[in-house]
Protein backbone atom coordinates (compact mmCIF):
# COMPACT_ATOMS: atom_id res chain seq x y z
CA UNK A 1 0.00 0.00 0.00
CA UNK A 2 0.99 3.82 -0.63
CA UNK A 3 0.14 6.92 0.83
CA UNK A 4 -1.86 9.47 -1.27
CA UNK A 5 -2.62 13.11 0.13
CA UNK A 6 -6.16 14.66 -1.56
CA UNK A 7 -6.15 18.35 -1.42
CA UNK A 8 -9.75 19.93 -2.45
CA UNK A 9 -10.53 23.24 -3.02
CA UNK A 10 -13.64 25.10 -2.38
CA UNK A 11 -15.50 26.40 -4.34
CA UNK A 12 -17.66 29.94 -4.46
CA UNK A 13 -20.55 27.71 -3.63
CA UNK A 14 -18.56 25.60 -1.23
CA UNK A 15 -19.19 27.03 2.08
CA UNK A 16 -23.07 26.88 1.40
CA UNK A 17 -22.95 23.48 -0.26
CA UNK A 18 -20.89 21.89 2.84
CA UNK A 19 -23.34 22.00 4.85
CA UNK A 20 -26.11 19.94 2.88
CA UNK A 21 -23.26 17.10 1.42
CA UNK A 22 -21.13 16.92 4.46
CA UNK A 23 -23.21 13.51 5.57
CA UNK A 24 -22.60 12.57 2.19
CA UNK A 25 -18.52 13.00 2.48
CA UNK A 26 -18.38 11.57 5.92
CA UNK A 27 -20.22 8.58 4.85
CA UNK A 28 -17.69 8.27 1.61
CA UNK A 29 -14.75 8.53 3.93
CA UNK A 30 -16.30 5.91 6.78
CA UNK A 31 -15.73 3.83 3.75
CA UNK A 32 -11.35 4.21 3.98
CA UNK A 33 -11.74 4.13 7.79
CA UNK A 34 -13.43 0.74 8.10
CA UNK A 35 -10.48 -0.55 6.08
CA UNK A 36 -8.35 1.15 8.22
CA UNK A 37 -6.83 3.38 5.26
CA UNK A 38 -7.56 7.03 6.32
CA UNK A 39 -4.40 8.69 8.45
CA UNK A 40 -6.29 11.96 8.29
CA UNK A 41 -8.66 13.70 7.08
CA UNK A 42 -10.16 17.26 8.19
CA UNK A 43 -10.76 20.54 6.76
CA UNK A 44 -8.35 23.14 5.99
CA UNK A 45 -9.36 26.97 7.11
CA UNK A 46 -9.04 30.53 5.86
CA UNK A 47 -6.45 32.68 7.54
CA UNK A 48 -9.47 33.36 10.24
CA UNK A 49 -9.09 29.94 11.19
CA UNK A 50 -12.73 29.38 11.39
CA UNK A 51 -13.72 29.47 7.66
CA UNK A 52 -13.21 26.28 5.78
CA UNK A 53 -11.73 26.53 2.17
CA UNK A 54 -10.85 23.06 2.10
CA UNK A 55 -9.80 19.47 2.96
CA UNK A 56 -7.61 16.99 3.27
CA UNK A 57 -7.02 13.43 2.78
CA UNK A 58 -4.24 11.50 3.60
CA UNK A 59 -4.99 7.74 2.85
CA UNK A 60 -3.86 4.43 1.72
CA UNK A 61 -4.60 2.48 -1.36
CA UNK A 62 -3.02 0.22 -4.00
CA UNK A 63 -1.91 2.60 -6.78
CA UNK A 64 -2.65 6.03 -7.70
CA UNK A 65 -5.38 4.99 -10.25
CA UNK A 66 -7.39 3.35 -7.51
CA UNK A 67 -6.70 6.54 -5.02
CA UNK A 68 -7.91 9.19 -8.00
CA UNK A 69 -11.11 6.68 -8.50
CA UNK A 70 -12.14 7.09 -5.27
CA UNK A 71 -11.57 10.91 -4.73
CA UNK A 72 -13.44 11.00 -8.24
CA UNK A 73 -16.46 9.30 -6.08
CA UNK A 74 -16.27 11.95 -3.24
CA UNK A 75 -19.53 13.81 -2.43
CA UNK A 76 -18.01 17.15 -2.01
CA UNK A 77 -16.23 16.33 -5.91
CA UNK A 78 -19.28 15.38 -7.30
CA UNK A 79 -21.80 17.68 -5.54
CA UNK A 80 -19.67 21.07 -6.85
CA UNK A 81 -17.95 21.88 -3.01
CA UNK A 82 -14.36 21.19 -4.31
CA UNK A 83 -13.47 23.92 -7.24
CA UNK A 84 -10.36 22.15 -8.09
CA UNK A 85 -8.93 18.79 -6.11
CA UNK A 86 -5.69 16.64 -6.79
CA UNK A 87 -4.51 13.73 -5.20
CA UNK A 88 -0.85 12.76 -5.14
CA UNK A 89 1.89 9.93 -3.72
CA UNK A 90 3.47 10.83 -0.77
CA UNK A 91 5.63 9.48 1.52
CA UNK A 92 6.06 9.14 5.07
CA UNK A 93 9.33 10.59 6.61
CA UNK A 94 8.12 11.91 10.07
CA UNK A 95 7.00 10.51 12.45
CA UNK A 96 9.89 8.40 12.06
CA UNK A 97 9.05 4.72 12.59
Amino acid sequence: MAIFVMRGLDGPEGLDRRTAVRPMHLAHLRELERDGKIKFAGPIFADDGATPVGSVVIFESEDLALARAHCEQDPYVLEGVFDRWDVNAAVQVFPEN
